[in-house]
């Protein structure tokens, strides 16, 4: 048996008429830049958050780099960022010319570690940056109540958490929210796409005016802005998946569901979920001792497996100026080497889900 890491065209195929119509319905409109498709996606995404404002940009790193601009990040600065991420976090606050201080996460989550944050935090800290990693919520009363203590920006990275739930309400109702639309992500487009969430008015005005050339009146630049837009063909077909979204994170809870129960009966570690939490399973990963035969094992099962993420920030190159030291951030570099993501896909079969799961159990 053959179980895809993730089959984008299988997940699709129930929605495809509808997002075909949706295409030929944008290629029709003569609208190529901004308009109705974007201004609709816009308004809908933002009232299924429950959020007040929502700004389409390019790609999801541009959401992070636009709103921290908007909140006044600039050189000199540093903003504290999970040592375990991918590096688009750690990118944005580079952008911004500020330096990204690394913060080791809780092991039973992966996500950032509130009670270390503080002893991260110094008078050049503007803003924490905590990511809803593989779609489970980081503990944002936590964080919020650190950062509200020291006068701090919050920016959340929910770039795999489309829907997710934080004690009763979705992720990116309250505060600032960055997404990523890149096609593998859980409310995914047909090419890159990103977008901003805000109750914060303010900051939903400076993205509006940064996202366009610093611009609100056609050649009247109040700022140095950048050209960051979702275009209106993205848009038509983000507004498509939208409306089965929900559908599709009820079958990752059942996939989720089935794999954590079976590896609880055999007494193998699985991912632990607060029960605050609702997470949409944009991953499902565990650790293993020996990662990287046991990802070779389950290939030859017929079982994709993928790594997120198999080099963390601080031991790239792009960041060899940083100076962190190989052992610098020790659970960042075990999760590196250990991680491993199960497959995960809306179209996954329950015979699909029960072949990982048998394989997986038979190889710890």
């Amino acid at each position: 048996m053959k179980v895809p890491f993730l089959d984008l065209a299988a997940a699709a195929a129930p929605i495809q008429p509808e997002i075909e119509a949706a295409l030929l319905r944008a290629a029709r409109s003569g609208h190529f830049i901004g308009g109705p498709e974007l201004e609709h996606f816009e308004a809908d995404f933002a009232a299924y958050l429950g959020a007040p404002h929502c700004l389409g940009v390019a790609n999801g790193l541009d959401a992070l780099a636009l709103g921290l601009r908007a909140m006044g990040l600039g050189p000199g600065d540093e903003a504290i960022v999970p040592s375990n991420t991918y590096i688009a976090t750690w990118l944005a606050v580079s952008q911004c010319g500020a330096r990204p201080v690394p913060v080791e996460p809780r092991e039973d989550t992966y996500n950032l570690d509130p009670a270390r944050i503080e002893e991260a935090v110094t008078p050049r800290t503007r803003a924490i940056l905590p990511v809803h990693l593989y779609g489970q919520p980081a503990d944002m009363d936590a964080i919020n109540e650190i950062a509200a203590r020291h006068g701090l920006h919050v920016l959340q990275d929910a770039a795999q958490a489309h829907g997710a739930g934080y004690k009763g309400r979705k992720v990116g109702a309250s505060g600032s929210c960055t997404w990523s639309f890149y096609p593998s992500k859980n409310l995914g487009a047909l090419g890159d796409g990103g977008a901003l969430t805000t109750d914060d008015a303010g900051i939903a005005h400076a993205v509006g005016v940064l996202r366009n050339y610093g611009s609100q009146v056609k050649y009247e630049n109040e700022v140095k802005g950048v050209n960051s837009r979702l275009d209106p063909i993205q848009a038509a077909v983000l507004s498509v998946k939208l409306r089965s979204l929900d559908r599709a994170t009820a079958r990752r809870r059942e996939i989720a569901a089935r794999y954590s129960a079976a590896f609880a009966k055999a007494g193998l570690d699985h991912p632990h979920v607060p029960d605050w939490a609702d997470p949409v399973w944009h991953l499902y990963v565990m650790r293993h001792p020996e990662r990287d035969a046991f990802q070779a094992r389950l290939a030859e099962a017929g079982i994709g497996t993928v790594i997120h993420y198999p080099i963390p920030p601080h031991r790239q190159k792009a960041y060899a100026d940083a100076g962190l030291a190989e052992g610098s951030l020790p659970l960042a570099e075990t999760l590196a080497r250990e991680v491993v993501s199960l497959p995960m896909c809306p179209a996954q079969t329950d015979a699909q889900t029960d072949h990982v799961i048998d394989r997986v159990i038979a190889l710890f």
